[in-house]
């Protein structure tokens, strides 16, 4: 059995965060063939969910880089969470150092999940954070935390860096960038690759190979794990040097034309 493991944002999604008709024609046919198709993503569930391609194919869902699996029965087979005392040492770093700050738990991303705020102005971005009362989280009911996304403005992409030096080394954490203003902060057991192979051991399953497809630098985590990496036409220079391959970009259907014309997976 194949296993193709796909990110969404800036891969399987277009620029317009849609999955295309030419997209959705592959996976229906690579599913068809029998091969173990994966949505490999940072996101949340909910923002995964609720796209419409996604509720037709029926499929594992791995979310928010591994630290979520769902079965493509929509049954969530593991769960890897950071406890409340490294939540707390690490946001009250984060919040020192003036970053926006995400946290994604099981009632959902406070004071949201990153898709809505792709679009915001900086004086939107600004206040989401500053009028959000971070207290609230710690409240909630049968709290789990799965991740913290640190997240700054495009023009002070030098600050991730520092919140990386800052962390390194003090926590049982993994650290990955799905876009370069931001820096995701899961337990060291989410992984993208882990995931994989989690799920194949969880499964009983033999993955003969694995084909791995990202656009981030949270995605060189699958690469790791992949037998062949395919990183889009849109990825940043690492992610494209961490690859086996090069396909189109993700407004160009980057994903389809790789399994049709480059890895030869669909005739």
């Amino acid at each position: 059995m194949k296993c193709i493991s796909i990110d969404l944002d800036g891969t399987l999604l277009n620029s317009k965060h849609e999955i295309t008709e030419e997209n959705v024609k592959a996976l229906n046919e690579l599913q068809a063939l029998g091969h173990c198709l994966i949505l490999n993503t940072g996101r949340a569930y909910a923002d995964v969910i609720k796209l419409e391609a996604v509720q037709k194919i029926k499929m594992p869902i791995f979310c928010v880089n591994g630290s979520v699996l769902f079965s493509a029965d929509r049954e969530i087979l593991f769960e890897a969470t950071l406890s409340i005392d490294v939540y707390k040492d690490i946001f009250s770093i984060l919040n020192e150092m003036g970053v926006g700050i995400l946290v994604y738990t099981n009632h959902g991303g406070l004071p949201s999940t990153l898709p809505p705020l792709h679009d915001k102005s900086k004086q939107e971005l600004d206040q989401i954070f500053n009028e959000f009362d971070y207290s609230q989280v710690l409240e909630l009911n049968d709290l789990k935390i799965y991740k913290l996304i640190a997240l700054v403005h495009p023009d002070q992409l030098a600050k991730i860096d520092e919140v990386k030096q800052a962390l390194a080394g003090k926590f049982p954490i993994s650290m990955a960038s799905s876009h370069p203003n931001n820096l995701e902060i899961t337990s060291n057991e989410a992984h993208k690759g882990k995931a994989l192979l989690r799920y194949q051991d969880m499964m009983n399953l033999n993955f003969e190979e694995i084909f791995a497809f990202g656009d981030g630098g949270n995605d060189i985590a699958q690469f790791e794990v992949a037998t062949t990496a395919v990183a889009m036409g849109n990825a940043p220079m690492e992610v494209q040097q961490a690859a086996d391959m090069i396909t189109k970009t993700n407004d160009e259907d980057g994903f389809a034309y790789a399994v049709r014309h480059q890895l030869g997976l669909l005739d």
